[in-house]
Order: C-alpha cells, then sequence, then structure tokens
C-alpha cells in the first residue's frame, strides 16, 4: 500500500497535472466498495472545476468547485492511470473524464480502492503535523500493545505503514516488538521529530528520483525495509519476522522495552 510520501508526491503531481480542469463525466464501473450511489457522485461533480489535490493520511483529497471534496483511497492494491480519449486499463473501479479529452482510471485488481463524497478523516493525527509532539504521543502511548501497531494505527497517527514504521523505529533504535507504555520518556521526545524526517527525506527523494509519479510505491532506498538487503548501514543484519501476515524488518541493535 502506498504510505505518506507515496501519496505526497501523488498528489502534488496530480495537482500539476489536471487542477484547473472541468470535470465532464464520473464513470462507476465497480461498486463493491461504493459509498454513494454513481447518480449520486454525477451530480456533485460532473460540471465541476478541480481546484486541488492533496493528501490527507494515506488518502487523496480531490477539492472541487463549489466546496466538493471527493476521497479516494488505494488500499492494498489501487493504481492510478491517466488516459487520452479512451480507457484502456484493466481493473478499472471508476473513470474520470475531463472536458479536454484526458482522462484518470482508478484501478485495482482486487476491487477495493474507493472513491467517496466529502469523507471524513479519521481520528488519528496525522503524521507530519505540529500537534504530533511528545505530549500526544506520551498520552497515546498509554497501552501494552506493542510501539508498531501504535505507528500503524490511522486512528491515531494517520499516514504510516509497514515499510515506514519499520524505517522509523530503527532510525529511533526501538525495537518494533517493544510494548508501548514502556517507552521511555527520552524515546518519546526524540520520536516526532524521527518520524518527520523519514517521511519528508522519502517524499524528497521520490520527487526527485521519479518526478511526475503518480502510481506505485517507491521503497529501493529504504535502510531496512528492503526486501534485497541483508544489512542496515551501520552493519547489523536484517531480521525479518512476520506477524499476522505483515513482514517486519528490524535490528538487534533496536532496543527492546517491556
Amino acid at each position: 500500500m502506498p504510505e505518506l510520501p507515496d501519496i505526497e508526491v501523488f498528489a502534488h503531481n496530480l495537482k500539476a497535472r489536471f487542477a484547473g480542469k472541468k470535470l465532464k463525466k464520473v464513470n462507476v464501473l465497480v461498486t463493491k466498495r461504493l459509498k454513494d450511489e454513481p447518480e449520486e457522485l454525477a451530480s456533485a461533480l460532473e460540471g465541476k472545476t478541480l481546484e486541488n489535490v492533496f493528501r490527507s493520511g494515506k488518502e487523496l483529497r480531490w477539492k472541487f468547485s463549489g466546496n466538493t471534496l471527493l476521497g479516494m483511497h488505494l488500499m492494498l492494491t489501487g493504481d492510478i492511470f491517466p488516459f487520452q480519449g479512451q480507457n484502456e486499463n484493466k481493473f478499472t473501479i471508476v473513470e474520470l473524464y475531463f472536458s479536454d479529452g484526458t482522462g484518470l482510471a482508478l484501478t485495482d485488481r482486487m476491487k477495493n480502492a474507493n472513491i467517496k463524497l466529502n469523507p471524513v478523516d479519521k481520528d488519528g493525527v496525522d503524521a507530519l503535523a505540529k500537534e504530533l509532539n511528545f505530549e500526544y504521543l506520551k498520552a497515546v502511548f498509554q497501552k501494552k500493545c506493542t510501539v508498531k501497531s501504535i505507528l500503524l494505527d490511522q486512528n491515531i497517527i494517520r499516514g504510516i505503514g509497514n515499510g515506514y514504521s519499520d524505517e522509523i523505529l530503527w532510525q529511533a533504535k526501538i525495537s518494533p516488538f517493544s510494548t508501548a507504555n514502556a517507552i521511555p520518556d527520552d524515546k518519546l521526545k526524540e520520536l516526532p521529530k524521527i518520524i518527520r524526517k523519514v517521511l519528508t527525506t522519502a517524499t524528497k527523494k521520490i520527487m526527485k528520483s521519479h518526478p511526475g509519479l503518480i502510481t506505485g510505491e517507491v521503497k529501493d532506498y529504504l535502510d531496512i525495509h528492503h526486501k534485497k538487503k541483508t544489512e542496515s548501514p551501520t552493519g547489523f543484519p536484517i531480521l525479518v519476522e512476520e506477524v499476522s501476515g505483515r513482514r517486519t524488518h528490524y535490528t538487534e541493535e533496536q532496543v527492546l522495552y517491556k
């Protein structure tokens, strides 16, 4: 699943490419995860001008004229493809046709990617928000679950997924299997800065290495969460453990707090 840096880059590039265009038609092909009736989508969006595209957590937000907002969640296997004239992409969920003849297709072979009118954000604080500070982390870390599960919970912190949670915890030298309420205050004070550094650095690297990117995931440069790397930059073997179908990458230099 694309995480905050990927979505940040997608939003930037989609805005540059499509902002200012008038939406001519919305065509829904798969209704499996649709929250609104196709007729509602058409009534709310068709004829409106796209004003902005931005990120909210791990989701995209499309702002149209008339203060109409469309949410888009790519889920695990969703992709966005631009097209000219007619869409020929397989596994299309929805098509957006603009008045200049260009269009966008949201695709997903698993049929889970979805759109929603005027979406409501989850309760979590965005991973790049100034509200993500020591005081906030101190409050939400008062649990006996693992620290990684806190980072992945979108109702606590929005935007971080499996790969970047491993990178953040490696940078912080905290074992992903540590108990949340056992993390010392000095580590909690460092964590917001590390989160921002890891995510903003990744965004800049993706923007530089893949200009124009609007689909896929770029994780080739990650230090720990990498299929082909066997050692961390500091020379420690990278260990991989699968928990609940999710692979966690870590090293023994990360402290286990219990």
